[in-house]
C-alpha cells in the first residue's frame, strides 16, 4: 500500500533526498491499456518508475495489484493521419520482482534482477491493421492479422545520486507483420516532483527488420494492382524516433491519476512508404488505478 503525506516540490537538482520520497510513493507499474506492438506510447512508458522503486525500497511488498481503466487517443496505425479514441482496462499485478501480468508490459518474468537492473522475457501482443478500420486508405493492402509478440527486455539505473534508466527491448512478432522490432531508450524523473505528484520523460529509437518493415509499410506487386498504390520495397533498420512524457498523482493514498503523452517521427522506409500519410505522430493516454 501507498502512503502519501504533504508534497514537497523538488528541486532542480537530482539528489538522493528528493529521489526516496518519489520512489516511496510509485507502485509497481504504470497501468495503460492497448499496449500493443507498434506501441502507441514509447515503450519504456509501460514500466516506468519500476526498476527507481526497486533501487530504492529493495523490500517490495510480495504482492502488488493494481486495477482500473483506461482511455488512449491514438492514430488508426503508423503513419495514418486519421485518429481514434481506445477504451480498455488498466490490470498490473506483480509478484515480488520476478513475475508479472499487465496490460502494460505483458505476461512476463525478470530472469535477472539486482538493485539496479533487470533483465527477462514477456509476452505481449500486436493488433494488427484491419482495411475497415480506414478503408478509403487501405483498400486493397490486406488485413494484418492480430499476433503474440515474444519480448526480451533490460533496464539499467546508473546511480541514485543521477537516477537515469537505460532500456532497450527486442520483440518477435509472430505471424501478422510477422518480424522484429527493437527500441533503445532512456528515462529520468523530472524535476518538480513530489511524494504524491512525479513525472518521466525520455527519448527512444526504434528499428525493426526488412519483413516487419514490408509487412506494414511495404506495397508487393497484387497489392498496387488492387489498391492503385505504387509497389514499395520497405527495407529494414531505422524505424521511427519519439520522446514521452508521465505524470503520476496519487489523489489519495490508494486512487491515481496517470497520464502519458508521446510523440514519434517515422524515418526511413516508413516515412517514404506511399501508405504514410503523415511522419510525426503523437499519442495521450490517460487511467485511474486503484491499488489494493
Amino acid at each position: 500500500m501507498v502512503h502519501t503525506s504533504q508534497s514537497r516540490i523538488m528541486r532542480a537538482s537530482l539528489p538522493v533526498g528528493w529521489m526516496l520520497p518519489l520512489v516511496l510513493a510509485l507502485f509497481a507499474g504504470m497501468p495503460n491499456a492497448q499496449a500493443q506492438t507498434p506501441s502507441p506510447l514509447q515503450e519504456w512508458q509501460y514500466s516506468s518508475g519500476i526498476l527507481l522503486r526497486q533501487m530504492f525500497e529493495p523490500n517490495v511488498p510480495t504482492w502488488q495489484t493494481t486495477v482500473g481503466a483506461s482511455v488512449s487517443w491514438q492514430p488508426l496505425y503508423d503513419g495514418a493521419k486519421t485518429y481514434r479514441v481506445m477504451p480498455g482496462p488498466a490490470i498490473d499485478i506483480r509478484y515480488k520482482n520476478l513475475a508479472f501480468v499487465s496490460m502494460g508490459s505483458g505476461i512476463g518474468v525478470n530472469v535477472l534482477r539486482g538493485d539496479n537492473y533487470r533483465a527477462g522475457i514477456a509476452v505481449t501482443y500486436d493488433l494488427g491493421r484491419r482495411v475497415a478500420d480506414y478503408p478509403s486508405h487501405l483498400h486493397g493492402l490486406g488485413n494484418i492479422s492480430p499476433a503474440p509478440v515474444v519480448k526480451l527486455f533490460a533496464s539499467y539505473a546508473l546511480s541514485k545520486a543521477f537516477p537515469l534508466v537505460l532500456r532497450a527491448d527486442l520483440r518477435r512478432v509472430i505471424g501478422g507483420a510477422n518480424g522484429w522490432v527493437g527500441d533503445v531508450g532512456a528515462y529520468m524523473p523530472l524535476p518538480g516532483s513530489s511524494k504524491s505528484f512525479f513525472m518521466f520523460a525520455g527519448p527512444s529509437i526504434t528499428l525493426a527488420s526488412g519483413d516487419y518493415m514490408q509487412n506494414e509499410f511495404g506495397v508487393d506487386a497484387i497489392q498496387s494492382l488492387h489498391s492503385g498504390y505504387p509497389q514499395f520495397q520497405a527495407g529494414g533498420g531505422l524505424k521511427s524516433i519519439g520522446f514521452g512524457f508521465t505524470a503520476n498523482w496519487f489523489i489519495t493514498s490508494q486512487w491515481l491519476l496517470n497520464g502519458n503523452a508521446a510523440v514519434s517521427r517515422l524515418l526511413g522506409a516508413a516515412a517514404d512508404s506511399p501508405i504514410t500519410e503523415q511522419r510525426t505522430q503523437g499519442t495521450v493516454n490517460l487511467t485511474v488505478a486503484y491499488l489494493f
